[in-house]
């Protein structure tokens, strides 16, 4: 046994192994309590049982580069479906030569999110930037300029137009779900009756719904001659939707701040829009942060809903790729492959989320 004189700090005193590191990890999540501890047993045992054959199937007797007929002959699982389509995965029917066009877009538009996670470079710069970079984008993908080959709007499909569809339609829809919610919450009846009206007809249809409308419905009120952009269409139909819940959520962050902010608000001469700006939504859309992040998530995933009115998003160029007999037997490796994308854009999402936060977090 240790004696500790009294020369000796409590900060010289270490804790007993079992409290720190790995076992203390475990013993801390894993098995505090018998409930715990049975929970944790019957869940490495299932994982005992299941991930051997799961290996197996996935990685020792994969086919990685065959073709789709030596893959029916095999028992692993046919990754070739992916290694073997990955361009008409990804960009859909835009021009082979050409598609190093709509992958220098999305770098870029990637590039741009990982800066813009820290809040030290939310600056008026990094607006410019956004700017200038969205432009770009359109212009690479587009072409017409600097001499690049005019590609249409019908061809473009796969991952580009899924990060198109999700990354402008979140970033419309949330500043005017704000502005829905402000007129739902105003004391001026006319702008506050045409808020509700628009917030709980949206919400009470499904987003197919919308996008049926807006691909089929909205053209036949168009004059003669008249046409709207497919992709322009379904994206309005998105940021309608996507703002109406927003909107909800920021109403209910806006009911939670207390009449004293109001109340001080006034006390220092604060008109509405700057009372708004400066204290009231700063406090309200750091309380809805995570049911906000949420419905961003859902909306990202529903983008895929645009299938059904012929958009070749991610999921479409998928399915045509599964149309072929060759790789019909597929279709398992194929959607695994989604979950794996969508979830790495989803788990990007949220682990942004829980990181602002912890940054905004005043311990009150």
């Amino acid at each position: 046994m240790t004696v500790y004189t009294y020369d000796d700090t409590v900060a010289d005193i270490k804790p007993p192994a079992t409290s720190v590191g790995v076992l203390g990890w475990g013993k801390h999540n894993l098995f505090d309590g018998w409930f715990n501890s049975v929970l944790t047993l019957v869940v490495v045992a299932f994982l005992i049982k299941a991930l051997p054959p799961l290996i197996k199937w996935a990685f020792l007797e994969g086919h990685w580069a065959s073709s789709g007929a030596g893959c029916q002959n095999g028992a692993g699982a046919c990754w070739s479906v992916i290694t073997a389509n990955l361009r008409f995965i990804i960009f859909g029917f835009y021009p082979h030569d050409l598609q190093w066009r709509p992958l220098l877009a999305m770098i870029l538009l990637v590039v741009l999110l990982f800066y813009s996670r820290d809040r030290n470079h939310w600056r008026k710069a990094l607006g410019w930037g956004w700017l200038v970079g969205l432009f770009v984008m359109g212009v690479l993908l587009r072409g017409g300029l600097f001499g690049m080959t005019v590609v249409e709007s019908t061809q473009w499909g796969g991952l580009p137009l899924t990060l198109l569809l999700s990354v402008f339609g979140l970033t419309a829809a949330y500043p005017l779900g704000i502005v829905l919610a402000l007129g739902r919450a105003s004391h001026m009846k006319a702008i506050k009756t045409l808020c509700v009206v628009y917030i709980e007809m949206i919400r009470g249809v499904p987003l197919i719904s919308l996008l049926f409308m807006s691909s089929v419905i909205f053209p036949l009120f168009l004059p003669e001659g008249v046409t709207v952009n497919k992709i322009l269409r379904a994206q309005v139909a998105i940021i309608l939707f996507t703002a109406a819940y927003i909107a909800e959520v920021v109403r209910g962050g806006l009911q939670a701040i207390p009449k004293g902010q109001y109340e001080a608000a006034d006390s220092l001469g604060l008109n509405y829009v700057q009372t708004m700006r400066l204290i009231i939504l700063p406090q309200a859309l750091k309380i809805v942060i995570p049911p906000s992040v949420s419905i961003l998530i859902s909306a990202f995933k529903d983008t895929s809903l645009v299938v059904i009115i012929a958009l070749y998003d991610l999921l479409k160029t998928t399915k045509s790729v599964l149309s072929n007999p060759k790789w019909m037997g597929s279709s398992a490796e194929a959607y695994i492959f989604l979950a794996v994308v969508y979830f790495i854009c989803c788990f990007f999402m949220s682990n942004y989320s829980r990181r602002l936060e912890r940054e905004l977090d005043t311990g009150l």
